[in-house]
């Protein structure tokens, strides 16, 4: 894990601040939330935290979703639902929100069956419903951050937005100087 006082952490906490609020997000809670979600996925073991019964790491929202299920699916109790559910908002605020251009997480290096369910999951249909869902396990010792999941999900497109726009300056960041084609004199 990266450091609580680390800087990148602070990088990420003034990025999201600052991308956020020229959105109109001027929720300092999500924007903890989300900066710490972008510092901890810079570590390869927390994005792909989830992990099937053999302990390999699942990495297609599809097989995600299907993980999460404490009903018909693998998921042994509620509380792996919602672990796997907060994840699956995370995990697809990041992947739409900073790399929109590999479309699905990077569906087309995985398996067949992986292929296919995520190319039939829309990434932002299932983060909004995956932190509704966190959002409705509202008691216990998940009573005081669930209304944060809830505004997860009500602004979750802004959100994404806000990290696109974050994306473009550290783009620019990346690569300062634009090529700029000369041109040619008649």
């Amino acid at each position: 894990m990266v450091p609580e006082q680390h800087v990148l952490r602070e990088f990420f906490l003034e990025l999201v601040d600052r991308h956020f609020a020229e959105d109109g997000l001027h929720d300092e809670e999500m924007v903890h939330y989300v900066s710490t979600v972008l510092t901890d996925f810079c570590e390869q073991d927390e994005l792909f935290k989830v992990r099937d019964a053999h302990g390999r790491p699942i990495t297609a929202v599809g097989e995600m979703l299907l993980e999460s299920d404490p009903v018909y699916g693998p998921a042994p109790s509620f509380d792996r639902e919602r672990q796997v559910r907060k994840h699956i908002g995370d995990y697809t605020l990041f992947f739409t929100g900073l790399f929109p251009e590999r479309g699905n997480a990077g569906a087309q290096t995985r398996g067949h069956r992986q292929q296919h369910l995520d190319s039939v999951v829309d990434f932002i249909r299932a983060g909004k419903e995956s932190y509704y869902i966190v959002s409705q396990f509202n008691i216990f010792e998940y009573a005081k951050v669930a209304p944060l999941f809830m505004r997860l999900s009500q602004e979750f497109e802004r959100c994404v937005h806000g990290l696109n726009t974050a994306r473009r300056e550290l783009d620019h960041m990346q690569y300062p100087l634009e090529l700029k084609t000369p041109k040619l004199l008649m």
